[in-house]
């Protein structure tokens, strides 16, 4: 393995607090437990660094308290940091509230992350071999729009992997086309295949406990997933997202890099928090059980 993950997305932090419903307006409710959690993109550099990928994170981080709990848990995973921290600025919390259901109630506050500078840009060049990282958040970023769309046609060489996200319908129409002329793989759910249309030649699509769907030359093959018992489905893509990135840096075709990223995802589903893809042994061994 030689390239990089060059990831250009958003870190945050997520301030989990598990409640027995949400309050009613103007109301008050106790919390059982309070987590603040790395999140966003630190999912998937995350689920690539423990599968053996060089990480780097390309996009911005604040100053305060915030900040300074992102770049420590970057640091502990192996993942560098492009930037300096952005004065004056935090890093952004999504407050979340997990109902008695398992239903989850966001609120998101953008800090520094969604404030991303072309010049910032600029100064990270990758490599032919490395895979270039955009998730479709940072499109609904006027300030990281602008940088990317700059940014990604000057770009030659390196594989761009863009992974749209929940919120693609949202997106700009334009900015998403722009983007999507610059993808070598599109990584996405059924439901964002399914308002996205049309895909681009290379893409894979996610299918839940199925596994997913790999589109490659005109072919479409069914890459089945893996029987677990499963907890907690929060960040099973992300974890998706990152495995098959770190395979596609080992010289791994895109099947079997959408192998091990279902093997991955389903781990990671055994497992309750946002961040919980695996390391390269454990998937290792599940592949092992299931035969090839």
């Amino acid at each position: 393995m030689t390239g990089r993950l060059v990831h250009t997305g958003q870190v945050v932090i997520d301030l989990v607090m598990t409640v027995p419903a949400l309050p009613p307006p103007g109301g008050d409710v106790m919390a059982s437990s309070t987590n603040l959690l790395p999140g966003g993109g630190f999912n998937v550099m995350s689920a690539a660094a423990r599968s053996g990928a060089d990480v780097l994170y390309a996009g911005s981080h604040g100053t305060g308290a915030f900040g300074d709990l992102a770049r420590e848990a970057l640091s502990r995973e192996g993942i560098a940091v492009a930037h300096a921290p952005t004065p004056g600025l935090d890093t952004g919390v999504v407050v979340t509230l997990v109902d008695a259901t398992g239903e989850r109630t966001f609120a998101t506050g953008t800090g520094a992350e969604g404030r991303l500078r072309a010049e910032l840009l600029d100064q990270v060049v990758p490599k032919y071999d490395d895979v270039v990282y955009v998730t479709g958040y940072s499109l609904l970023h006027e300030t990281n729009r602008t940088a990317l769309l700059e940014w990604l046609p000057r770009r030659p060489g390196s594989r761009i992997l863009f992974d749209p996200g929940p919120l693609v319908a949202e997106i700009d129409p334009g900015g998403l086309y722009e983007v999507l002329s610059t993808v070598d793989i599109l990584s996405c759910n059924a439901r964002e295949a399914d308002v996205l249309g049309e895909l681009p030649p290379v893409a894979v699509v996610r299918d839940g406990a199925k596994g997913c769907r790999v589109h490659e030359d005109g072919r479409t093959t069914d890459v089945p997933g893996f029987s677990v018992d499963a907890v907690d489905t929060n960040g099973a893509g992300d974890t998706h997202c990152g495995v098959l990135a770190a395979e596609l840096l080992r010289g791994s075709t895109l099947l079997d890099a959408a192998r091990r990223a279902n093997a991955a995802a389903a781990l990671s589903v055994t497992r309750r928090g946002p961040a919980t893809a695996p390391d390269r042994a454990a998937i290792d061994r599940l592949l092992t059980r299931d035969g090839p």
